[in-house]
């Protein structure tokens, strides 16, 4: 659906209600973000330390104090949900965690000349609305990721989780990091950067699941592995109640080199400079609340 400009002089208090939401939903779980109500397991006991479960309004991450980052997040996305994240306007508004101990999260300046993006786990395109789209510029829900991947193949690879979740209208996702060899690198703050990325996808119609998996550098490659591969090598089993059978073989996932191709072709919308005017508006007006907000509290 289209998400309107509230009118004035409640426009303030609704922002209010907005970014206060998050702390309140702090302690509650979200059975309903993970396939048959299962949060992913870690297998590999080397990441459960200082890890914190954390609930948003249309996602779900485990975070890590050791790495500083997301180690993975999950989402259902629906026919419906991808329709209504077409109306909303992307409002970058990247910010610091502050349900996070201080010295377990990232923080902005960390990424100030990184070298890196500020790379999603669960993406804004996938936010059905404006609120959620904010939630998603926590940076529980970031990492490190190379520029050209972020903005090429893996870009493609959320808009071809998309279009899936379109065409089968429901599918589970788990997006995560991978952590591997003996020297990790890492960015200011001591945040570390993934070495690989994966995406993977549960149909609970079909019953298929498998998982893009990509090195987090410049290169367009990806392959698709089975459920059980993943958790062989990135030590967390995202899907836990999922039968053997399904676990085994990786379904038939969509090109995303496919999907850039058609993006390509796709009409684009020229922005009008009433449009552009109150977006801006509205993100200053965000930004104004956010700073009172940290200010007071």
């Amino acid at each position: 659906m289209l998400v309107k400009p509230p009118r004035r002089p409640f426009a303030a208090a609704l922002l209010l209600v907005l970014l206060a939401a998050p702390a309140a939903r702090a302690e509650e779980s979200c059975p309903a973000l993970f396939a048959d109500g299962q949060a992913p397991v870690l297998t590999n006991p080397k990441l459960a330390a200082r890890t914190v479960p954390l609930c948003f309004e249309a996602f779900a991450v485990l975070h890590s104090g050791v790495t500083r980052t997301p180690l993975y997040s999950a989402e259902h996305l629906t026919r419906a949900s991808v329709a209504d994240a077409r109306t909303v306007a992307r409002d970058d508004s990247f910010h610091e965690e502050t349900r996070l101990p201080a010295d377990a999260r990232a923080t902005l300046e960390d990424y100030v000349r990184s070298g890196f993006d500020r790379g999603h786990l669960a993406p804004a395109g996938d936010m059905p609305t404006l609120s959620a789209q904010a939630e998603s510029f926590s940076l529980a829900n970031i990492v490190p990721q190379n520029r050209v991947l972020n903005r090429g193949l893996w870009a493609d690879i959320e808009e071809s989780t998309r279009r899936l979740a379109t065409r089968r209208g429901s599918i589970f996702v788990v997006t995560g990091v991978i952590f591997s060899g003996d020297a990790v690198q890492q960015i200011k703050g001591g945040v570390l950067v993934p070495t690989q990325l994966f995406k993977a996808l549960y149909d609970p119609a079909s019953g298929e699941a498998g998982a893009y998996l990509a090195r987090n550098d410049d290169t367009r490659d990806w392959h698709a592995i089975s459920i059980d591969a993943l958790n062989q090598q990135a030590g967390i089993d995202v899907f836990p109640g999922l039968p053997s059978g399904a676990r085994s073989s990786a379904m038939t996932l969509p090109d995303p080199h496919a999907s850039a191709r058609a993006e390509e072709r796709r009409p684009r919308h020229e922005q009008t400079w009433q449009e552009w005017l109150q977006r801006e508006a509205h993100r200053a007006l965000r930004k104004f609340v956010r700073d009172v907000l940290r200010a007071i509290f």
